[in-house]
């Protein structure tokens, strides 16, 4: 189905904080052919720009909190109307829940869970830095970017904010995966593997 690409395919990717929900939708897109969506980069990028949008929601950001859904969806739907979306587009934990899933309309050909432990979650992002020029994500002791970028942790990625996230996760998104289940276009892969072992199994689930 999707090695041939000759029809459209929208791929939602479901999973806990630390899944790797965003490098494994980025190495679908590459494979693909198809944008990477991510509503958590859309507001980023707002944030960066010091937009009005991105001033209110900056605080709620940082404590771990989720953004009100009327703001979020309005940000994919735009996103979703750019021409390259046309052939497809993978959105990356997003929507989180019902209401947004019923707000945003969307029919997904294959939604994909990636599943992991909370205490992994946590011991992966606590590790976790991100690049302030280009956003590029690391684990590990690295210091800078490869881009030359000084590398930082976000508050939402300190314990104590990953553990409230977590909570969110658990009250709101598991009873979305739920419904996709019953829907019958859900897959489920362990996203405690390596990268490259996760990326096969998403792989095979969708074709």
């Amino acid at each position: 189905m999707i090695d041939s690409m000759k029809d459209a395919i929208r791929i939602l990717l479901l999973g806990p904080p630390g899944s790797g929900k965003g490098t494994q939708a980025a190495m679908l897109s590459e494979k693909f052919g198809i944008p990477h969506i991510s509503a958590g980069d859309l507001l980023r990028e707002e944030v960066a720009k010091k937009s009005a949008t991105g001033r209110n929601v900056e605080a709620m950001m940082n404590a771990g909190k989720l953004i009100p859904s009327e703001i979020v969806t309005e940000m994919v739907r735009q996103r979703l109307s750019k021409n390259d979306c046309s052939r497809g587009f993978i959105l990356d934990g997003f929507p989180r829940n019902t209401e947004q899933r019923e707000m945003l309309g969307v029919k997904f050909d294959v939604a994909v869970s990636l599943e992991l432990e909370d205490t992994l979650a946590i011991a992966r992002l606590s590790g976790r830095r991100q690049c302030l020029d280009c956003g590029k994500i690391y684990s590990g002791d690295a210091a800078e970017c490869e881009c030359g970028g000084k590398l930082y942790q976000r508050k939402d990625d300190k314990p104590a904010a990953m553990r409230e996230r977590l909570k969110i996760f658990h009250r709101d998104t598991r009873p979305l995966i739920d419904f996709y289940r019953k829907e019958g276009t859900l897959k489920t892969v362990d996203a405690s593997k390596g990268v490259d072992i996760v990326f096969a199994a998403i792989c095979r689930s969708i074709q």
